[in-house]
């Protein structure tokens, strides 16, 4: 009975010295949500004499932070889609949503109802699209400087060598001409070689006459792209089919899409669009922040659990049956 208990202790014991099963990649866990609260900026482009209203989302954690760029859609603001912020920072991104004079909120706000979709129209212009884009350059360069500014409030908190690009519709568009897209339309190319990787909530196809491979067939980075089955947009001439007209033009290599059944084109912001009529399901946020989350998680920290939970079947736990996802 002795030699019994000892036998029993002895295993018990040899039981609480194993090491613990490691945990599966979870890019849905976070930890309690955090009491920071956002702060705003505002960045002055000197040189085109245009103010950039910015809202960070910092992590906890004092040190320096992969930082991801957001990128509003037409007629949005810094304030938008804030669950992305949210999430991304509790598991340790510095998320800075730019806000875009011309193409942002106050294109609508101030107009009558029946005005306010040919402002919104007529705000979707080439020229609003070069100040997008030239907005993000203005934006990385002035947190590059406060990154090192002594008793700024970002001081040290930003690691730019790891960052992330992300944007919806008309952010989208921005995302994608400042990530490798080639635009002949506008004689230019806009390729920001800091951004490390990008994400395009409602893509947009070449225009122009523009094929598929011409435009996106030079994309060197990794591009996770997203939209749905009825992401249609009054405002320009994109349709649920044009969006799927962007992942096989992109040369393979780290490239990824999904398409949401049923999801609209607000689908990937924080409240319905007018003249939407299907119900918001609410798994459409979570499968968007699992597959982002693992994506920035794969890319800007090179976290290799999170790789293979990407690349594997893993990924499509968090869909739904008949929503769509594919690699390359």
């Amino acid at each position: 009975m002795k030699l019994l208990s000892a036998v029993t202790l002895l295993a018990a014991g040899l039981f609480a010295l194993s090491p613990a099963p490691a945990r599966a990649y979870d890019p849905l866990a976070a930890p309690k949500a955090s009491e920071m609260k956002p702060q705003d900026f505002t960045v002055t482009d000197q040189t085109r004499h245009r103010d950039i209203p910015i809202r960070v989302y910092l992590p906890e954690a004092k040190t320096p932070a992969p930082v991801v760029l957001f990128s509003h859609g037409l007629g949005g603001s810094r304030e938008n889609s804030p669950y992305l912020g949210q999430h991304w920072s509790a598991r340790g991104y510095a998320v800075v949503y730019m806000q875009h004079a011309g193409s942002d909120e106050k294109v609508w706000k101030d107009k009558p109802v029946a005005e306010r979709m040919d402002s919104m129209k007529g705000a979707a212009s080439l020229v609003n699209l070069l100040d997008r884009v030239r907005d993000v350059p203005a934006v990385l360069d002035q947190l590059e400087r406060w990154n090192k500014e002594d008793g700024h409030a970002l001081k040290g908190r930003l690691d730019l060598t790891h960052l992330g690009m992300c944007g919806h519709s008309f952010g989208a568009v921005t995302t994608q001409a400042v990530s490798g897209q080639n635009s002949p339309q506008t004689g230019q190319r806009f390729t920001d070689g800091r951004i490390k990787a990008a994400v395009a909530f409602s893509p947009s196809a070449a225009r122009r006459g523009v094929d598929a491979a011409t435009a996106f067939g030079k994309v060197k980075i990794p591009w996770m792209l997203m939209t749905g089955t009825l992401d249609a947009s009054p405002i320009s001439d994109q349709s649920p089919a044009s969006r799927l007209e962007v992942y096989p033009g992109l040369p393979p290599g780290n490239k990824y899409e999904l398409v949401l059944d049923g999801a609209e084109h607000s689908a990937f912001g924080d409240r319905p669009l007018p003249g939407e009529t299907h119900p918001r399901n609410p798994n459409h946020h979570r499968a968007i922040l699992a597959l982002t989350t693992a994506f920035w998680d794969a890319y800007l920290r090179d976290d290799t659990d999170a790789k293979k939970w990407l690349d594997s079947d893993d990924a499509k736990s968090v869909l739904e049956k008949a929503d769509r996802w594919q690699r390359k």
